[in-house]
């Protein structure tokens, strides 16, 4: 309590002697400094529950074990999530980009750790994920919740979100350049020119911690054997095609799988069961697939791939170069399937270290394949690294982090070119057949997601339950005329709306449409408001995006829509509260632009 109280009197003297932007860059060495520890908490305490588990200190690497522990781990996982955070769990970046765009970039202060906790159990215990995405999400609470206890504006806080997972990303690759393009290309929409300095300070910082505390066995790392050589040019394009078409089916499969455990939502452990135990079965003829995969990466860039068969059932297949050439292709493959079928049952983790390994293998594949068969002399070493910015850059729309990833893992930009060309051709052809990555698919479907649309994205920020209005009359189906003008007569609007006995909306009633019978009462006097109203021919839903809801106000030409909960009447929303809700938004987040 102490040492909290000397930190909130800290901040508050800063705060007072420094500029808002000076405060910022202090702000993004904390952030990064903290977020950089946790990442590499995280990578660290995985790489010891792994060794742990499968050393002779543990338990023996025998076959059985490479069956039941990532069940294990899914399981105690599900649990862990179900007893402490009461099934309150958010994952990956698409709970980070909801935060930013529905909750104004606040996210709940468990995340801070149960990320850590939760992928690391997964992983650690052999699930077939990559930590990256748990990173990302730690580092993002990081910092959007150091700007809430500060009391930082929903522009800054995002900015510190993105601060804390641009550090996450630069240190558990000791890549900074590339945790600065991940969060600009993947976190964030909108970005001035200000914003850079204190995303290069937080990316630098969690480099700086990596560098100083991770063992280079940790983390992945390459040494090039073979310089690019542009007679291999053409190669290379036809590895981005190819690069290119197992993207879009690494985020087909993934989302297959991800759809048919949507029904046994609820039934956590039998999900985590039946997604455990398929794992373990995968796992157990296709050893590589246990963890993350990185060190199966390094076996196959440094050209030695019969390592991968030891505890394979295939071990005495080692020495067929084409059988090994083969085993590399169906793993590569079945990869996307064991990382789907992890995080669809109920482990965590995310798909930056499957696609990596997915590129990898497709890279090694691809290039051996070739020098196999046309007797050239391709650097199999080379493609297998290029190929893995290729399909990371497909699944995670994210040309650039892949590229300067890479670039920067490898140590040096030797392979730029070829960098370019296959991540430049495989978000072309991935863009075309799937317009959004996976983390985003599902929010932009639901009208979610910001977009580089500043229109958009102050329209995604309104929430339909601020502005709906419930100041409307309701008038029953039954209601006759001369009840209805008595109605009218109390009320400040002119449309009515209409319901049955169980509060349904069946129509509207508008005052213009009845002004004339309104005089001439002796006519009408069996009228009743079910016969005056008109049906409602556009109707919003309670849970409907801000978007979709400005299409209908042009499609109707209506000032005023109503607004319904599963037909059940709620109220009405108007052009005239969008409209002022717009300008309070553009005020509050783009005023200092």
């Amino acid at each position: 309590m102490r040492l909290q109280k000397i930190y909130h009197i800290s901040i508050l003297w800063l705060k007072k002697h420094l500029s808002s932007k000076q405060f910022i860059l202090f702000s993004s060495v904390l952030v990064g400094l903290t977020s950089g520890m946790a990442a590499i908490l995280l990578k660290t305490l995985v790489y010891y529950i792994h060794n742990f588990l499968t050393s002779d200190f543990g338990f023996s690497f025998q076959q059985y074990l490479l069956f039941i522990l990532p069940l294990v781990g899914i399981l105690l996982t599900v649990g862990y999530i179900k007893i402490f955070l009461k099934d309150k769990f958010g994952k990956g970046s698409a709970h980070i980009l909801y935060s930013i765009a529905k909750k104004s970039s606040f996210i709940e202060k468990q995340t801070m750790y149960s990320h850590i906790i939760t992928s690391a159990i997964t992983v650690g215990f052999g699930g077939s994920a990559g930590l990256e995405a748990p990173i990302v999400v730690t580092g993002s609470a990081i910092g959007a919740n150091y700007g809430r206890v500060n009391l930082l504006s929903y522009k800054e806080r995002t900015l510190l979100l993105a601060c804390g997972a641009a550090s996450g990303i630069a240190a558990v690759f000791n890549a900074p350049v590339a945790g600065v393009m991940f969060a600009l290309e993947v976190l964030l929409t909108e970005v001035s020119i200000s914003a850079f300095i204190p995303l290069i300070i937080s990316s630098a910082v969690g480099a700086l911690c990596s560098k100083i505390i991770l063992q280079e066995n940790i983390l992945l790392h390459f040494t090039l054997q073979q310089p690019f050589n542009y007679f291999n040019v053409p190669f290379y394009i036809g590895l981005g095609l190819l690069t290119g078409f197992v993207s879009i089916y690494y985020t087909r499969i993934f989302s297959g799988i991800e759809g048919l455990f949507k029904p046994t939502e609820k039934r956590n452990i039998i999900k985590a069961c039946v997604g455990g135990l398929v794992l373990g079965l995968l796992i157990l003829i296709f050893p590589p697939l246990f963890g993350e995969g990185y060190e199966s990466i390094k076996v196959l860039a440094n050209g030695i791939p019969e390592q991968m068969f030891r505890n394979s059932l295939f071990d005495k297949f080692s020495n067929n170069e084409w059988f090994v050439l083969f085993f590399i292709l169906v793993v590569g493959l079945v990869k996307v399937v064991a990382a789907s079928l992890t995080i669809s049952s109920g482990g965590n983790g995310g798909n930056f270290a499957p696609s990596l390994f997915v590129g990898g293998f497709i890279g090694f594949f691809y290039s051996k394949f070739i020098n196999l068969t046309f007797l050239t002399r391709l650097p199999v070493s080379n493609f297998t690294i290029v190929a893995m910015a290729g399909i990371l850059c497909g699944v995670m729309h994210a040309p650039l982090t892949g590229i300067f990833l890479i670039a920067e893992i490898t140590g040096g930009y030797e392979l730029m070119i070829p960098l370019m060309i296959v991540s430049s051709i495989t978000f072309i052809l991935v863009k075309h057949f799937e317009p959004y990555s996976l983390d985003k698919k599902e929010l932009a479907k639901k009208g979610e997601l910001l977009t580089t649309d500043k229109d958009k994205n102050i329209l995604t920020l309104l929430q339909l339950s601020e502005i709906i209005e419930k100041n409307f009359t309701v008038v029953s189906s039954d209601c006759s005329i001369h009840e209805l003008i008595n109605i009218i007569s109390h009320s400040k609007r002119n449309i009515f709306p209409v319901t049955d006995k169980n509060d349904h909306l069946i129509g509207i009633i508008s005052l213009d449409d009845i002004r004339e019978l309104m005089f001439e009462l002796d006519n009408f006097e069996d009228v009743f408001a079910i016969e005056l109203m008109n049906k409602a021919k556009y109707v919003v839903q309670v849970n409907e995006s801000m978007d979709s809801v400005m299409k209908k106000f042009d499609e109707s030409g209506n000032w005023n829509l109503p607004v319904v909960d599963k037909n059940k009447y709620v109220g009405f929303i108007s052009k005239s509260s969008v409209f002022t809700k717009y300008r309070e938004k553009l005020k509050r987040n783009y005023s200092d632009e």
